[in-house]
């Protein structure tokens, strides 16, 4: 006898997929002080998005009792937040920051575009190895240009902009060149832990003194 299917919001209770949306709503936050033009919160959204990123799969891999339909639901629900975590909120940023001037629109799109290809890739052939991808992680774009954002006060707005729209568009054909990358797991995890809180004290620093 066949058993009755679970119904679309009993897969949102599932722990791994809550740490999941509540990295999105961080997305989402990021992408609302993006447009406000407050990018020191933005890049703290963006930040703390990648932290519950990393942190639903470690939850994933602890629980027990977790059914294969919960993984494979989690994968998608994963893959679906990526692209708007680390494709939609950064072209967003990029474009508030440019003023949303139509020169910034083209860099908008091909961060877009490489994020989209990039995740498709993965659904379908998924890791070199254990700890090996083809091309740069999405997620690792964020921590690398929250690095870059560190020093946008050294300059105007308008020349940073220009600085932004190449590291953005540098990191984006990373994404999909053909190199290989690791994996950063296990222990590195606390690594992101200390960044997290370390940039986001940074930034909220930064933010105050404006």
């Amino acid at each position: 006898m066949k058993t009755s299917q679970k119904t679309i919001l009993s897969y949102a209770g599932d722990l791994p997929n809550i740490c999941s949306l509540v990295g999105l709503s961080c997305s989402l936050l990021a992408i609302y002080f993006s447009i406000l033009g407050l990018f020191h919160a933005a890049m703290i959204g963006m930040i703390w998005a990648v932290f519950f990123d990393w942190s639903d799969g470690i939850i994933a891999r602890k629980m027990k009792g977790r059914t294969e339909e919960q993984g494979l639901f989690g994968a998608q629900l994963d893959s679906l937040i990526d692209i708007v975590s680390f494709g939609v909120c950064p072209a967003i940023f990029l474009l508030s920051y440019g003023h949303f001037s139509a020169w910034y629109l083209p860099g908008a799109f091909f961060i877009l575009a490489t994020g989209v290809i990039r995740l498709s890739y993965f659904n379908v052939f998924g890791l070199v190895d254990k700890s090996t991808y083809i091309g740069l992680a999405l997620d690792n774009n964020v921590l690398l240009l929250a690095v870059v954002f560190l020093f946008n006060s050294t300059m105007s707005q308008g020349a940073f902009s220009i600085v932004l729209y190449i590291v953005l568009i540098l990191l984006a054909v990373l994404n999909v060149a053909p190199i290989k990358t690791p994996k950063f797991t296990g222990k590195w995890y606390w690594t992101l832990t200390t960044y997290t809180v370390l940039m986001s004290i940074l930034f909220s620093w930064q933010w105050c003194t404006l």
